[in-house]
């Protein structure tokens, strides 16, 4: 049975905006939101919700988590185990007003990517969000700034193809995002071949690229640049780097870590104020997500501890970062708290802004015609329930 919702009294995030809405409509059937309701003889059968003037936001989209709760995304044992792990996944992120997230694969052997990828397609889950592919963070990275990659595992694109790291096109088909250095031997062509043999979105990163190898690549068809400021050179006054790349006539997507570990707050709102439309949030999250703090073991990308202290994530006995512990909402509201940006200026950076850069058409945007995929949020951005195809997935208690 299913229930056409008629939702009042509310406010919408739009384009960088709050726009109050006094009606928005849900088809039941399809999940899809309708500028209105009527049947075949012009009667309504709706299901009213007061809103109460909560914020309306479409559900986030998660563009870079490398795992939560204890799996990490490139530990693979068989199938039916892989896909419950990501079920979990699913489920924890909904809680966190994420809609839709895409599986980071960081640098491992190409062996891990041939199995891991084919389980990566998108796809639906009952009661969590959804899958929207895999984002490949390496194996084409330069080792002067390989982070916590394993540089031994990183690879020479001149020397190198997709096939013999990623594997057959049942694998490459579920790559939606690969992120690699273009200062590497052969990079203007591996990104040719990406973008368009294989129409996946190609991001700078992990890289020691100048501003002008950096604008090479965006012309060769790259469209973003991979946590700025990590793991790249400095922004200089003489020689910007890839992090000038912002304020560029090309002017690409860029994604930030507003953990306030990774960026400072200063260093966030000054990039985030070069170019809010192309602004990207993202976490980076690893596996200790959800976990207590304390010491667990490696895996597939990192062969060391790692020492979780609570949102800060380091491989034992040094200061290298791993990744994050925080999650979606939490940046967001960092954003506005630290930028002085507005909550539906923060909200667009983790929504529409991303879907616009992954061609996504049926999400990420309140609309007719587009998933009714929405988070419900109190003035301060803490995510009081998620929507997923127009049914309520959570509820905060």
């Amino acid at each position: 049975m299913y229930t056409n919702l008629l939702i009042k009294n509310t406010r919408i995030c739009c384009n960088g905006s709050l726009i109050d809405k006094d009606e928005l409509y849900v088809n039941g059937v399809t999940g899809l939101f309708e500028n209105s309701l009527t049947d075949s003889e012009g009667n309504t059968d709706l299901k009213t919700i007061d809103m109460e003037n909560h914020i309306i936001a479409p559900a986030f989209i998660e563009l870079q988590t490398n795992g939560c709760l204890g799996m990490h995304f490139t530990n693979f044992e068989d199938e039916g185990g892989y896909r419950a792990n990501l079920e979990i996944v699913s489920r924890y992120l909904v809680e966190k007003g994420v809609g839709g997230f895409y599986v980071t694969l960081p640098t491992v052997k190409a062996d891990i990517f041939k199995k891991i990828l084919p389980q990566l397609k998108p796809r639906e889950f009952d009661d969590g969000a959804g899958l929207l592919g895999a984002h490949c963070e390496g194996p084409w990275l330069n080792p002067s700034k390989k982070g916590a990659h394993d540089a031994s595992l990183m690879q020479i694109p001149s020397r190198t193809s997709i096939e013999q790291l990623y594997g057959d096109d049942d694998s490459v088909s579920a790559i939606r995002l690969v992120t690699l250095a273009p200062e590497l031997d052969g990079s203007t062509k591996l990104i040719e071949e990406l973008t368009r043999g294989h129409n996946i979105r190609v991001s700078l990163g992990h890289s020691a690229a100048d501003f002008d190898t950096g604008l090479a690549a965006l012309k060769a068809g790259a469209t973003t640049m991979t946590h700025v400021f990590n793991a790249m050179n400095p922004l200089h006054h003489r020689s910007p780097g890839l992090a000038g790349l912002m304020v560029s006539e090309e002017s690409p997507y860029f994604s930030l870590i507003a953990d306030g570990i990774h960026l400072h707050a200063a260093t966030l709102a000054m990039a985030f104020h070069a170019n809010p439309q192309k602004c990207i949030l993202i976490t980076d999250s690893v596996e200790m997500v959800g976990l207590a703090d304390g010491l667990y073991p490696g895996h597939a990308q990192i062969p060391h501890q790692q020492r979780k202290q609570g949102n800060r994530v380091t491989i034992e006995g040094t200061d290298t970062l791993i990744g994050s512990c925080s999650s979606l909402d939490e940046c967001i509201r960092n954003l506005t708290q630290w930028s002085g940006c507005s909550l539906a200026q923060a909200v667009q950076c983790a929504t529409e802004n991303i879907a616009r850069m992954m061609g996504l058409k049926d999400r990420g945007v309140i609309e007719m015609g587009r998933r009714a995929d929405f988070v419900v949020l109190d003035d301060t951005g803490r995510v009081l329930e998620t929507w997923i195809g127009g049914k309520a997935m959570y509820q905060k208690a």
